[in-house]
């Protein structure tokens, strides 16, 4: 057998300035996850992100995905820019491939932004990617939206809806599930950048969602932990910080880069 042709990864390029990649997370996209905050990225700098298989405009492929490859297509749209040096910001499962990207190109990353994300899964949260898995593959894509919802949201947000906005809601976002989104959440569940946090050498903010039921607060502290002098700033929101509070989080990220720039 020979293997499968290389597909093209879809590519987001906006604003002028300093380099600044995006990596979003699983079940996600760069319009879907940064959409919310992403005039505001590209005021300041060229922004480039790419989608994952099943994601945007990116076909889906039948092999697992790899952490590795994702690194080398991030950096893949970073060349074709003309981008030499950027910051990377990762969101979720995007925080492993931004960490993996500045422990393999340490003198092309000058800072790592790190949202609601993890370094490995723990037991409770694989457990929670096993269910959105399953459901995903079996088809049931409005029970999906809804596990989801609960989820991802924070309490206080989700109890401001009503029990039919949810619904409505659910199967809206049913309708637009990535066709990836089984393949990226298997990537979640074995993706593990433990013994690469202490490899960090550049400055590195951990943005934790505080009030996060998908990815505790628990296993993002770990991680920034683990990271040499990284920054924690918090933010009161569940797994969604682009839905919740999108001009703090903008506003967290900018300063932290607008500070690093400062120093050179």
């Amino acid at each position: 057998m020979t293997d499968a042709a290389p597909i093209s990864y879809a590519r987001t390029v906006r604003g002028s300035g300093p380099g600044l990649l995006l990596a979003h997370g699983a079940g996600g996209g760069i319009e879907a996850n940064y959409g919310s905050i992403m005039d505001g990225l590209a005021a300041q700098h060229t922004v480039v992100g790419v989608d994952y298989p099943g994601s945007g405009e990116t076909p889906a492929t039948e092999a697992p995905l790899d952490l590795d490859v994702l690194v080398d297509q991030l950096v893949a749209a970073a060349d074709a820019e003309g981008l030499d040096t950027f910051a990377v910001s990762g969101y979720s499962l995007g925080g492993p491939v931004a960490a993996r990207t500045a422990v393999r190109h340490p003198d092309r990353v000058t800072s790592l932004v790190l949202s609601a994300t993890f370094a490995h899964v723990d037991t409770r949260t694989e457990l929670a990617t096993d269910i959105w898995h399953a459901l995903h593959e079996s088809g049931q894509h409005v029970l999906l939206a809804q596990y989801l919802t609960l989820l991802a949201l924070s309490a206080p947000v989700l109890n401001s809806l009503a029990p039919a906005q949810v619904r409505a809601a659910a199967e809206h976002t049913a309708a637009v599930i990535p066709a990836g989104t089984g393949a990226q959440v298997d990537l979640v569940r074995r993706a593990d950048v433990r013994e690469d946090l202490a490899a960090i050498t550049v400055p590195t903010l951990v943005i934790v969602t505080a009030a996060d039921s998908l990815i505790p607060a628990t296993l993002q502290h770990q991680l920034a932990a683990a990271v040499p002098g990284a920054e924690i700033a918090e933010l009161g929101t569940g797994h969604l910080p682009f839905v919740e509070q999108p001009k703090e989080w903008l506003g967290l990220i900018t300063d932290f880069l607008g500070r690093q720039q400062d120093r050179h």
